[in-house]
């Protein structure tokens, strides 16, 4: 067994993949740059995550290699990153990367001077020259040469890298308006797949931001096609190898237009933003499908990544036992030896079909195995569909769950991130609200304690990761704005005014740490952070929404939750950095949309009075709560010495009490309150009126 590297004390379970490799590898920290600088050695960053498929094959190509790694030791000093334990290093050189050669991923491989000025970028290197792609075995000896005899080439290319990098864009004169929302849409619906949904062509993400975009669009707009869209892609995805069919959950992306075969690799936040997507299209349609998906996926995140304590665990790996995918395949003898002769004929009549073998050969699947997926939604007579026909499958899914659980499973990443945190609880919250499930109540409130009581410091800001008892790394903008959505979700699922404290006070934070005070919006990292080559600042909604476009919806909603004319400045001062991107290429900020989609309004604010323990009350609520209703905020008004906080909180509404000593709405639009009413069908009547 070879000796431990420098990684072997780190917490993160990427480091940990690689404690054992013969490179000499370093955690970022001044140690490896202060070696580089004594030694005149150029530096080797790679960066990756503990659940990344290239990334182990990178790993088992090279830097197990005894050879490669002598190469890269003798050439370099060696640094590894785990891009979601350090997001805000990944974010420089990611954008390093995308800078030099137009694409992005991982692994990321950086080579840079001692003082971190790029040279070279680039994603997975083979160990050797294959396919017209360099290896590492031929690459190092020529950067070594270059370093020694062409140094000053390399850095003026390096300099030149970073002046790109550092102009910023300043704020727009002229601001987005509605009719970006409309430019957006005709983007997503020229790219989109009418057959298959989604957007564009092989491989497919998720993107469920997209999704949020588009109902709130058809909100607007009525358009069915924008519905038709999400429906439509939603039915075929939870059809597909992309859904876990045995066990729930959602894989990262389908490597094939058809959403058959996925990238196997399980993420947090893909579980918390597709929940949340099929939880605001049950609430569009009322269609029981959409709930019983968001349901499923909790059910999996329950089950398989939380935590003793409370919070979530990161992803579960694509790989296991060396091949990716092997935990999730079947053989059609594997499954007949598990069920009856026609609970087999059964199951492989609907999840396995003959016309499926030439996709599947895109991956290198043992012959005969299978990825487990039902025909997509045009092929199939939802009316055949019986009561009596679902509960034999749900029997059968039961009986290949309980075998599966006996092969050997995934590696999982159990550190705890508190922006992912963030997200799932804002899901599970706005599930207990539709759904009215305790729960799911219970869950994100066990881990919203679990993240404020162990991952913030003594001066009340938060921390971005723990694992095995160690909370460390100062919170970036994500931790702050995905925790804040969180706890707004959590005040609505509730109604404990203190949620409503705790984002008031987060958001203190933010603005007196992360502001960026000329182009207007919020950095990544916060103002006593490490320097880095560039201070990042994020804008584009990616895999999940920046930090940014959740900000200004949430500062929007704290906003009219409080009445605060300053909170409500803070959100312009958001709005406009977003002015020019925006307007280059509005469909790839959909998550920023929605937030101006409700600042552009009609928006609501939905004031109750009332008592939780009375049937009148929770009627009301549960109506509004079931309903699409996206643009508005609910304040309640409990009964009694509790309502002292809100009433703290929320002034404007002091004087708003029960109206016939029963549960009672007002609606507030365009800064006017329509008259109180008890009925909840009047009460949503004034809101479709109003929005």
């Amino acid at each position: 067994m070879s000796s431990y590297n420098r990684l072997r004390n780190e917490k993160s379970p990427y480091l940990l993949q690689h404690a054992q490799n013969p490179v000499d590898w370093y955690p970022w920290g001044e140690e490896a740059f202060e070696r580089a600088r004594r030694e005149d050695k150029p530096v080797f960053l790679s960066i990756g995550y503990s659940t990344c498929h290239w990334c182990h094959v990178m790993e088992r190509e090279s830097f197990e290699n005894p050879e490669i790694a002598g190469l890269l030791n003798d050439t370099f000093v060696n640094i590894k990153v785990d891009r979601e334990e350090r997001p805000e290093i990944d974010a420089v050189y990611m954008k390093v990367c995308q800078v030099m050669t137009q694409s992005g991923g991982w692994p990321l491989t950086i080579m840079m001077s001692p003082d971190k000025q790029p040279f070279f970028a680039a994603t997975y290197i083979p160990d050797v020259t294959r396919y017209g792609r360099v290896g590492l075995r031929e690459m190092i000896p020529t950067i070594k040469k270059l370093w020694l005899e062409r140094r000053s080439d390399l850095l003026s290319d390096a300099s030149e890298i970073t002046r790109v990098l550092n102009i910023l864009p300043t704020a727009a004169s002229q601001s987005p308006g509605e009719e970006v929302l409309h430019r957006a849409y005709r983007s997503l619906l020229t790219s989109f797949d009418q057959t298959y949904g989604g957007f564009g062509g092989a491989p497919k993400f998720p993107s469920p931001h997209n999704f949020f975009f588009l109902l709130r669009y058809w909100n607007r707009t009525g358009s069915e096609q924008a519905l038709h869209i999400v429906e439509h892609t939603l039915q075929n995805m939870r059809r597909g190898g992309i859904y876990d069919q045995i066990g729930f959950g959602f894989h990262r992306y389908s490597t094939d237009e058809r959403w058959i075969v996925p990238h196997f690799e399980k993420m947090l936040y893909d579980q918390a933003l597709m929940a949340l997507a099929y939880i605001e299209l049950y609430q569009v349609t009322g269609k029981k499908e959409y709930e019983i998906t968001a349901r499923e996926i909790f059910t999996y995140v329950l089950r398989d990544l939380t935590d003793d304590k409370g919070g979530f665990y990161c992803a579960e790996d694509a790989d296991s036992e060396g091949m990716e995918g092997k935990f999730y395949l079947w053989t059609p003898e594997e499954v007949q030896s598990i069920l009856t002769k026609d609970e087999a004929a059964l199951f492989l009549s609907e999840y396995r079909h003959e016309d499926d073998h030439s996709v599947q050969g895109m991956q290198e699947f043992p012959e005969g195995q299978f990825i487990p997926h039902l025909k997509r939604t045009s092929d199939v007579d939802e009316k055949s569909i019986t009561t009596d026909h679902s509960g034999k499958m749900e029997s059968i899914r039961k009986k290949l769950f309980t075998q599966r659980k006996k092969r050997i499973h995934p590696h999982k990443d159990d550190k705890i991130l508190t922006d992912w945190n963030g997200l799932m609880i804002a899901s599970l919250a706005r599930g207990a609200q539709v759904f009215d499930e305790p729960e799911y109540t219970q869950a994100a409130l066990r881990a919203m304690e679990f993240i404020t009581r162990t991952m913030q410091t003594r001066e009340g800001r938060l921390l971005h990761r723990y694992r095995e008892g160690q909370a460390a790394i100062a919170g970036n903008l994500d931790d702050y704005s995905f925790l804040i959505w969180a706890l707004l979700e959590l005040y609505e699922a509730t109604f404990d005014a203190t949620h409503v404290m705790k984002a008031l006070e987060y958001q203190s934070h933010l603005f007196a740490r992360f502001r960026d005070e000329r182009s207007g919006g919020f950095f990544f990292t916060p103002d006593d952070a490490e320097t880095l080559l560039i201070r990042p600042k994020e804008l584009y909604d990616g895999a999940i929404p920046s930090g940014n476009s959740v900000a200004y919806l949430n500062a929007l909603r704290l906003s009219r939750i409080t009445g605060d004319a300053a909170v409500g400045e803070q959100a312009d001062l958001i709005y406009r950095t977003f002015g020019a991107p925006v307007k280059e290429m509005p469909s790839a900020f959909s998550q920023f949309l929605c937030g101006l989609d409700f600042a552009l309004g009609p928006s609501s604010e939905v004031i109750i009075s009332g008592d939780m323990n009375r049937e009148d009350t929770r009627e009301m609520l549960g109506k509004l709560r079931r309903s699409f209703v996206p643009n508005k905020i609910v304040v309640f008004l409990p009964e009694g010495p509790s309502r002292h906080a809100i009433d703290t909180l929320a002034p404007y509404a002091k004087s708003y009490s029960c109206v016939n000593g029963q549960a009672t709405a007002r609606v507030c639009s365009n800064y006017r309150c329509s008259i109180a009413t008890n009925d909840p069908g009047e009460m949503m009547t004034l809101l479709k009126r109003d929005g």
